[in-house]
Protein backbone atom coordinates (compact mmCIF):
# COMPACT_ATOMS: atom_id res chain seq x y z
CA UNK A 1 0.00 0.00 0.00
CA UNK A 2 0.80 3.77 -0.23
CA UNK A 3 3.23 4.98 2.18
CA UNK A 4 3.56 8.56 3.49
CA UNK A 5 4.66 11.32 1.81
CA UNK A 6 4.36 8.86 -1.01
CA UNK A 7 4.74 10.74 -4.61
CA UNK A 8 4.77 7.59 -6.93
CA UNK A 9 2.49 4.49 -7.10
CA UNK A 10 2.36 1.71 -4.93
CA UNK A 11 4.65 -1.64 -5.94
CA UNK A 12 3.27 -2.98 -8.97
CA UNK A 13 1.87 -6.63 -7.99
CA UNK A 14 0.79 -7.66 -11.14
CA UNK A 15 2.23 -7.29 -14.84
CA UNK A 16 -0.33 -5.22 -16.14
CA UNK A 17 0.89 -2.40 -13.43
CA UNK A 18 4.19 -3.15 -14.20
CA UNK A 19 3.43 -1.56 -17.49
CA UNK A 20 1.50 1.02 -16.50
CA UNK A 21 3.86 2.23 -14.22
CA UNK A 22 6.68 1.75 -17.47
CA UNK A 23 4.48 3.74 -19.81
CA UNK A 24 4.24 6.54 -17.22
CA UNK A 25 7.63 6.90 -16.82
CA UNK A 26 7.85 6.63 -20.47
CA UNK A 27 5.76 9.86 -20.52
CA UNK A 28 6.99 11.81 -18.14
CA UNK A 29 10.79 11.34 -19.48
CA UNK A 30 8.99 12.20 -23.34
CA UNK A 31 7.85 15.36 -21.44
CA UNK A 32 10.85 15.98 -19.94
CA UNK A 33 12.45 16.31 -23.08
CA UNK A 34 10.22 18.41 -24.48
CA UNK A 35 10.19 20.63 -21.75
CA UNK A 36 14.02 21.11 -22.02
CA UNK A 37 14.11 21.52 -26.02
CA UNK A 38 11.75 24.22 -25.35
CA UNK A 39 13.50 26.18 -22.71
CA UNK A 40 16.70 25.76 -24.42
CA UNK A 41 15.01 27.32 -27.63
CA UNK A 42 13.53 30.07 -25.15
CA UNK A 43 17.24 30.83 -23.79
CA UNK A 44 18.47 30.97 -27.15
CA UNK A 45 15.91 33.22 -28.33
CA UNK A 46 16.67 35.95 -25.23
CA UNK A 47 20.31 36.49 -25.62
CA UNK A 48 19.54 36.79 -29.88
CA UNK A 49 21.56 33.59 -30.55
CA UNK A 50 18.78 33.34 -33.36
CA UNK A 51 18.78 34.54 -36.12
CA UNK A 52 15.66 36.10 -38.28
CA UNK A 53 16.71 33.81 -40.67
CA UNK A 54 17.37 30.74 -38.76
CA UNK A 55 14.04 31.11 -37.61
CA UNK A 56 12.10 31.86 -40.45
CA UNK A 57 13.51 28.51 -42.10
CA UNK A 58 11.79 26.35 -44.13
CA UNK A 59 13.93 23.85 -42.34
CA UNK A 60 12.66 24.47 -39.01
CA UNK A 61 9.26 24.91 -39.80
CA UNK A 62 9.73 21.46 -41.39
CA UNK A 63 11.03 20.30 -37.90
CA UNK A 64 8.34 21.34 -35.57
CA UNK A 65 5.65 20.16 -37.73
CA UNK A 66 7.20 16.41 -38.00
CA UNK A 67 8.61 16.33 -34.25
CA UNK A 68 5.33 16.45 -32.89
CA UNK A 69 3.48 13.77 -34.59
CA UNK A 70 6.44 11.60 -34.36
CA UNK A 71 5.92 12.42 -30.08
CA UNK A 72 2.39 11.79 -30.40
CA UNK A 73 2.97 8.53 -31.87
CA UNK A 74 6.00 7.63 -29.34
CA UNK A 75 3.15 7.78 -26.62
CA UNK A 76 0.27 6.40 -28.90
CA UNK A 77 1.45 2.44 -29.50
CA UNK A 78 2.49 2.01 -26.12
CA UNK A 79 -0.37 3.22 -24.75
CA UNK A 80 -2.66 1.35 -27.44
CA UNK A 81 -1.11 -1.64 -26.62
CA UNK A 82 -1.29 -1.59 -22.82
CA UNK A 83 -5.50 -0.95 -23.69
CA UNK A 84 -5.61 -3.85 -25.73
CA UNK A 85 -3.43 -5.81 -23.15
CA UNK A 86 -6.00 -5.03 -20.06
CA UNK A 87 -9.18 -5.64 -22.18
CA UNK A 88 -8.02 -9.34 -23.41
CA UNK A 89 -9.40 -12.00 -21.06
CA UNK A 90 -8.40 -15.59 -22.45
CA UNK A 91 -9.50 -18.67 -20.39
CA UNK A 92 -9.69 -17.38 -16.55
CA UNK A 93 -8.17 -19.39 -13.78
CA UNK A 94 -10.87 -18.17 -11.81
CA UNK A 95 -14.09 -16.03 -11.97
CA UNK A 96 -14.90 -13.78 -9.35
CA UNK A 97 -18.03 -11.41 -9.28
CA UNK A 98 -18.02 -8.45 -6.86
CA UNK A 99 -20.99 -6.81 -6.23
CA UNK A 100 -20.99 -3.06 -5.10
CA UNK A 101 -23.55 -1.70 -1.92
CA UNK A 102 -24.38 1.03 0.18
CA UNK A 103 -21.77 0.28 1.55
CA UNK A 104 -20.03 -2.85 1.09
CA UNK A 105 -19.12 -5.77 -1.27
CA UNK A 106 -20.56 -9.28 -1.92
CA UNK A 107 -18.45 -11.52 -3.29
CA UNK A 108 -18.93 -14.44 -5.39
CA UNK A 109 -16.80 -17.22 -6.50
CA UNK A 110 -18.67 -18.55 -9.70
CA UNK A 111 -16.42 -21.56 -10.10
CA UNK A 112 -17.71 -23.32 -6.27
CA UNK A 113 -20.68 -23.88 -4.89
CA UNK A 114 -22.14 -21.66 -2.30
CA UNK A 115 -18.84 -19.65 -2.23
CA UNK A 116 -20.45 -15.94 -1.38
CA UNK A 117 -20.01 -13.65 1.05
CA UNK A 118 -20.31 -10.50 2.34
CA UNK A 119 -16.88 -7.97 2.99
CA UNK A 120 -17.54 -4.77 5.42
CA UNK A 121 -15.07 -2.11 6.72
CA UNK A 122 -13.47 -3.25 10.10
CA UNK A 123 -14.53 -0.99 12.59
CA UNK A 124 -11.80 0.71 14.29
CA UNK A 125 -13.06 -0.30 17.78
CA UNK A 126 -12.21 -4.75 16.32
CA UNK A 127 -9.15 -3.33 14.81
CA UNK A 128 -6.52 -5.80 15.04
CA UNK A 129 -3.37 -4.69 16.23
CA UNK A 130 -0.93 -3.70 13.56
CA UNK A 131 -3.59 -3.48 10.45
CA UNK A 132 -4.64 -0.92 8.63
CA UNK A 133 -7.25 1.66 9.83
CA UNK A 134 -10.18 2.05 7.27
CA UNK A 135 -8.46 -0.05 4.88
CA UNK A 136 -9.11 -3.75 6.68
CA UNK A 137 -12.07 -5.95 6.00
CA UNK A 138 -13.76 -8.56 7.75
CA UNK A 139 -13.87 -11.01 4.98
CA UNK A 140 -10.92 -10.48 2.46
CA UNK A 141 -10.84 -11.60 -1.26
CA UNK A 142 -8.83 -14.72 -1.80
CA UNK A 143 -7.09 -15.58 -4.93
CA UNK A 144 -4.31 -17.52 -5.96
CA UNK A 145 -0.99 -16.54 -6.75
CA UNK A 146 0.28 -16.41 -10.76
CA UNK A 147 -3.68 -17.62 -11.73
CA UNK A 148 -5.35 -15.27 -13.96
CA UNK A 149 -8.53 -14.06 -12.18
CA UNK A 150 -11.23 -12.52 -14.31
CA UNK A 151 -13.62 -9.96 -11.96
CA UNK A 152 -17.24 -9.72 -13.19
CA UNK A 153 -17.99 -6.31 -11.95
CA UNK A 154 -21.20 -4.79 -10.83
CA UNK A 155 -24.21 -2.95 -7.97
CA UNK A 156 -27.10 -3.37 -6.57
CA UNK A 157 -28.15 0.20 -6.05
CA UNK A 158 -25.97 3.10 -7.17
CA UNK A 159 -22.73 3.71 -8.93
CA UNK A 160 -19.45 2.13 -7.54
CA UNK A 161 -15.82 1.43 -8.84
CA UNK A 162 -14.04 -1.61 -7.62
CA UNK A 163 -10.34 -0.46 -7.76
CA UNK A 164 -6.83 -2.12 -6.30
CA UNK A 165 -3.94 0.00 -7.36
CA UNK A 166 -0.99 -2.01 -6.97
CA UNK A 167 -2.95 -4.73 -9.39
CA UNK A 168 -3.59 -1.90 -11.92
CA UNK A 169 -7.52 -2.56 -11.61
CA UNK A 170 -10.08 0.16 -11.45
CA UNK A 171 -13.53 -0.90 -12.92
CA UNK A 172 -17.19 0.57 -12.85
CA UNK A 173 -19.60 -1.16 -11.06
CA UNK A 174 -22.91 -0.11 -12.54
CA UNK A 175 -26.34 -1.04 -11.75
CA UNK A 176 -27.99 -3.79 -14.48
CA UNK A 177 -24.78 -3.91 -16.17
CA UNK A 178 -21.99 -6.68 -15.98
CA UNK A 179 -18.29 -4.94 -16.50
CA UNK A 180 -15.26 -7.36 -16.41
CA UNK A 181 -11.31 -6.92 -15.74
CA UNK A 182 -8.91 -9.23 -14.97
CA UNK A 183 -5.42 -9.73 -13.11
CA UNK A 184 -2.90 -11.39 -12.29
CA UNK A 185 -1.13 -11.32 -8.72
CA UNK A 186 2.70 -12.09 -9.56
CA UNK A 187 3.81 -12.47 -5.71
CA UNK A 188 1.86 -13.42 -2.51
CA UNK A 189 0.63 -10.42 -0.26
CA UNK A 190 -2.52 -8.07 0.75
CA UNK A 191 -3.43 -5.44 -1.22
CA UNK A 192 -5.68 -3.13 -0.90
CA UNK A 193 -8.21 -0.85 -2.77
CA UNK A 194 -11.17 1.35 -1.78
CA UNK A 195 -14.57 2.39 -3.89
CA UNK A 196 -13.06 4.89 -6.61
CA UNK A 197 -16.72 6.59 -7.48
CA UNK A 198 -18.69 8.71 -5.56
CA UNK A 199 -21.75 6.41 -4.06
CA UNK A 200 -23.09 8.42 -0.70
CA UNK A 201 -22.27 9.18 2.83
CA UNK A 202 -20.26 6.55 3.54
CA UNK A 203 -18.33 6.30 0.53
CA UNK A 204 -14.85 6.39 2.07
CA UNK A 205 -15.74 2.96 4.16
CA UNK A 206 -16.21 0.29 1.94
CA UNK A 207 -12.50 -0.68 1.21
CA UNK A 208 -10.98 -3.56 -0.84
CA UNK A 209 -8.71 -6.02 0.20
CA UNK A 210 -7.33 -8.74 -1.99
CA UNK A 211 -5.04 -11.32 -0.46
CA UNK A 212 -2.87 -13.75 -3.00
CA UNK A 213 -1.49 -16.61 -1.66
CA UNK A 214 -0.11 -19.84 -3.50
CA UNK A 215 -2.64 -22.43 -5.09
CA UNK A 216 -2.31 -25.12 -2.23
CA UNK A 217 -3.57 -22.31 0.43
CA UNK A 218 -6.38 -21.27 -1.69
CA UNK A 219 -7.67 -24.51 -2.43
CA UNK A 220 -7.59 -25.03 1.12
CA UNK A 221 -9.18 -21.95 2.25
CA UNK A 222 -12.17 -22.33 -0.57
CA UNK A 223 -12.61 -26.07 0.99
CA UNK A 224 -13.22 -25.00 4.14
CA UNK A 225 -15.50 -22.10 3.33
CA UNK A 226 -17.75 -24.12 0.59
CA UNK A 227 -18.20 -27.28 2.98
Amino acid sequence: MANHMQFGFQDASSPIMEELVEFHDHALMTALAICSLVLYLLTLMLTEKLSSNTVDAQAIELVWTILPAVVLIMLALPSLQILYMMDEINEPDLTLKAIGHQWYWTYEYTDFKDLTFDSYMTPTADLPLGHFRLLEVDHRVIVPMESLVRVIVTADDVLHSWAVPSLGVKTDAIPGRLNQTSFIASRPGVFYGQCSEICGANHSFMPIVVESTPLANFENWSSLLSS
